[in-house]
């Protein structure tokens, strides 16, 4: 069974910086891209970032290209997101989540994963 749990949310000042991490089980991580994704109410799920085997192949959505920086530990199954200089339009529900290499890494879009975490809240205040 897929699992990936979401930790690291919280809530923080513009201008600082929060750590996500996505643990991942119950399949070949190195197989998979990992992605993430961000939900702010009353929005649509976007694509935030995505990763591939290889940290040498990544995407970034053009609101976070310079600030967040995404990475992945394939021995420990774990993906990160860094993120920097947060600004208060950042809140939302972060979820990661995987799908299989079939495509380019810049196929960040979530009607291409199937297996999603629960999402962690990420709260910039202002």
């Amino acid at each position: 069974e897929v699992q990936l749990v979401e930790s690291g949310g919280g809530l923080v000042q513009a201008g600082g910086s929060l750590r996500l991490s996505c643990a991942a089980s119950g399949f070949t991580f190195d197989d998979y891209v990992i992605g993430w994704f961000r939900q702010a109410p009353g929005k649509e799920r976007e694509g935030v970032s995505c990763i591939r085997r290889s940290t040498s192949s990544t995407y970034y959505a053009d609101s976070v290209k310079g600030r967040f920086t995404i990475s992945r530990d394939n021995a420990k199954n774990t993906v990160y997101l860094q993120m920097n200089s947060l600004k208060p339009e950042d809140t939302a529900v972060y979820y990661c989540a995987a799908r299989r290499d079939y495509y380019s890494v810049t196929t960040c879009l979530p009607g291409f994963f199937g297996s999603w975490g629960q999402g962690t809240q990420v709260t910039v205040s202002s």
